[in-house]
């Protein structure tokens, strides 16, 4: 049956397992939290407003079920969005996104199936509870168990927010993560103005390579301060393989100057600047995490309207990862701690033997973005049990900007686990004692000691 007490667990010892993990509280060391509107703290205005107006999988499989811009990002009512999603809500199932949005349902007590039938009655029941006092994004996450949060956040960020927050919630809730991808990522068009953004922040015109270094160990260490425990760096392909420091202080003043860079100069400065914050991290016991992959907005037209992030990204496999990556972890060698994600299933076999190569510092992350899916993390567990160690899995994150996500996803991905893990059992491959422990090093005890959460 549609979402019951057996949905994803394939064996019965899958349900023993899954039943001493479930209730584990929610370490999540990655996401894309909108600290901002935690600190606000405000109830949501409506469904829409938390079920999708910040979710690109919903956008992305509205687009792709016909339906018009207008009624995803554009001028429609939040209304007339959420009824149109309705409308096509069938259409999508087999998609993750159809399991997620009805689990969400569950969680706020809404046990109908969304349809255009049901959708009126789910918008009118939905806005009832949101606008309860229990309903507050606060409020939500301790009904979600969340016990620590990392969120994404730019070098040149205070972090006042996340102050605020953990004011409110007593308790270090959310913790910040340091993600330089714009200070690195010198062919952007807009690199020279976070340059300026960058040094402002810290009082002064960034005129040299030295310069930029100086401003973003001042906010590593500011970072540190403030309960940072991970960098999170999104790559296309794995930089360090070369890294010739005069040579990138020279790419520096070249690009200031506005001029062209050819490929070799711009992965010099990327690889240069990413061996350098390993180091950082090493020597604070911060995790560095590697999301390498992403070929960003490959739909001109809809980057043009839209902008970044709005589901204009893809896989690809034809991907060389490993020059990067072993440069990177050679340099590092045993000094640093790395969770390694892919994007494209072709590159997790490498990772995974990368990761074993390296010992227990190195460490695969959960399946990522479009592998986060009941059959990505099935095949990636499967898989990196073969040839890894499952107890130093680096653990789910939910990688997402949606609050409702710390339920639905980290659910989906502990009944995979107790799924993979229950069938090894009754295929005689391990102890259920020991499939028990497992579980809960992979799904809580793992994550937290090894991001020092």
């Amino acid at each position: 049956m549609f979402l019951d007490e057996n949905y994803l667990l394939e064996n019965a010892t899958a349900k023993t397992i899954f039943a001493s993990i479930k209730n584990l509280p929610v370490v999540d060391a990655h996401n894309h939290a909108d600290v901002k509107s935690l600190m606000k703290n405000e109830c949501y205005s409506d469904m829409w407003q938390l079920f999708a107006a910040t979710d690109h999988y919903v956008w992305e499989t509205m687009r792709k079920c016909g339906v018009s811009e207008e009624y995803i990002t554009g001028s429609a009512s939040n209304y007339d969005k959420f009824m149109k999603l309705a409308e096509v809500f069938p259409l999508i199932a087999g998609n993750p996104v159809y399991e997620w949005i009805h689990l969400d349902l569950r969680f706020l007590g809404i046990d109908l199936v969304l349809d255009a039938s049901t959708g009126e009655e789910i918008w009118t029941k939905g806005n009832e509870i949101l606008a309860g006092e229990s309903s507050r994004p606060l409020a939500l996450l301790e009904r979600l168990n969340v016990e620590v949060m990392c969120s994404t956040d730019d070098p040149a960020d205070l972090l006042e927010e996340h102050a605020s927050v953990n004011s409110q919630a007593g308790k270090l809730l959310v913790r910040p993560t340091w993600r330089p991808d714009k200070a690195m990522k010198i062919f952007a068009a807009d690199w020279k103005d976070y340059i300026a953004k960058l040094g402002k922040r810290f009082d002064t015109e960034i005129k040299s390579f030295e310069e930029l270094l100086d401003c973003l160990k001042k906010s590593h260490d500011y970072f540190d301060s403030r309960n940072c425990r991970a960098s999170d760096h999104g790559l296309e392909i794995a930089v360090g393989d070369k890294a010739d420091a005069k040579l990138a202080a020279k790419t520096f003043k070249k690009a200031m100057k506005g001029k062209a860079l050819s490929s070799d100069e711009i992965n010099n400065f990327m690889g240069v600047l990413m061996l350098k914050f390993g180091e950082w991290n090493s020597k604070t016991n911060w995790v560095t995490q590697l999301h390498l992959g992403a070929v960003r907005d490959v739909r001109y037209s809809l980057y043009d309207a839209l902008g970044p992030d709005v589901g204009g990204d893809i896989s690809y496999f034809y991907q060389d990862q490993l020059p990067g990556i072993l440069a990177f972890l050679n340099h590092l060698d045993d000094k640093a701690k790395v969770v390694l994600y892919c994007l494209d299933p072709s590159q997790q076999a490498t990772l995974a033997t990368v990761s074993r190569a390296f010992g227990s510092k190195v460490r695969l992350g959960s399946a990522w973005w479009l592998l986060d899916t009941p059959v990505g993390m099935k095949r990636q567990l499967e898989y990196i049990g073969s040839v890894d160690v499952y107890s130093v899995f680096a653990g789910m994150v939910s990688d997402s900007r949606k609050l409702l996500s710390y339920g639905s996803r980290f659910e989906m991905f502990r009944r995979v686990l107790s799924s993979v893990l229950g069938a090894m059992v009754e295929k005689g491959q391990m102890p259920e004692a020991v499939a028990l422990n497992l579980a809960r090093i992979m799904a809580y005890d793992g994550p937290k000691g090894f991001f020092n959460l």
